[in-house]
């Protein structure tokens, strides 16, 4: 097809093993032009793939908006760059993003293309391929990396690398960051008392207290064994301690399947300091949680 002369695609005959192979491909091929002005069409379109928008592609043929508008609305203008990118440097496109489906649903479409610059505007050559498969899995064997397999919580992985976030932030615009280290009593009585299941669902249970008293910005998380960390950013030590005791009074209250007050916690409380290091903050919280256990147990300890 000349690049001077686009035409679209019901008027370009092709053989019909050309056709028959396009359409079994697991994916789209295309080319996509964009005119001076930056009105843009798909001259080209073939592949299994075409029907995801539910657009027919005879329409695309004279302007690609109508698949453009199916994009996800926080994709959009990152594509849009991305050609302008393309079109002004003669570089590829590669990303991905979400296209909405006939059902409303989404799926994650990667592209690579190609552009040339002809007589009419930027013309690119380009494949797309659904990767939602691949996606869906690669976010599962993330959450299994960040996951406390038990509880559901985040992991020691996950704290600490949203612990180096937030220290950060915090070391930068000094805003207020508290964490809070937590353990449970005499835990290995529980477990010698009731058995290990009835110790796993005391932690499963203490893990959703947890979350329903924190916010949606906090973090709480499993360090493994009955230690947990909330992590509370944009909390100066009095609300933290506050909060801290709170919890330690709902717990005492709440019956864990082994009746009401048999289960209590500990809680060490540090707030960061400007220029500490991750460390540091996790050092002082851990005095004060063995400064609460020393001093009895079922208490909140926050250091000087």
């Amino acid at each position: 097809m000349p690049f001077n002369d686009l035409e679209p695609v019901e008027k370009q005959p092709q053989p019909d093993w050309i056709l028959e192979l396009t359409e079994q491909l697991p994916g789209v091929i295309f080319q996509l032009h964009r005119a001076p002005d930056g009105q843009m069409h798909f001259p080209y379109l073939a592949g299994n793939g075409t029907h995801l928008t539910g657009l027919d592609r005879r329409d695309l043929a004279h302007n690609a908006l109508p698949a453009l508008e199916r994009l996800a609305e926080e994709d959009y203008p990152r594509l849009m760059a991305a050609i302008e990118r393309s079109a002004r440097f003669q570089s590829p496109i590669t990303t991905k993003f979400r296209l909405r489906r006939v059902d409303d649903q989404h799926s994650w479409i990667a592209l690579r293309a190609q552009p040339r610059k002809i007589d009419t505007g930027v013309l690119w050559f380009g494949l797309m391929i659904d990767i939602s498969e691949q996606m869906a899995e690669e976010q599962r064997l993330r959450r299994l990396s960040d996951t406390d397999d038990l509880t559901g919580l985040a992991n020691r992985r996950k704290l600490m690398q949203r612990l180096d976030a937030e220290i950060s932030l915090s070391n930068r615009h000094t805003f207020p960051l508290s964490l809070m280290m937590l353990d449970i009593d005499h835990f290995k009585s529980v477990n010698d008392t009731w058995g290990h299941l009835q110790g796993d669902q005391v932690l499963k249970d203490l893990a959703q207290l947890c979350r329903e008293m924190l916010r949606e910005e906090d973090l709480v998380a499993r360090l493994g064994g009955e230690e947990f960390a909330l992590l509370l950013p944009l909390t100066p030590e009095l609300h933290c301690r506050q909060l801290a005791e709170r919890l330690c009074e709902r717990v005492a209250v709440h019956d864990f399947g082994v009746g009401p007050g048999r289960i209590t916690v500990s809680i060490g409380i540090a707030e960061h300091r400007i220029g500490d290091s991750c460390d540091a903050l996790i050092h002082r919280a851990d005095d004060n949680l063995y400064a609460a256990k020393r001093g009895g147990r079922n208490q909140v300890m926050v250091g000087v």
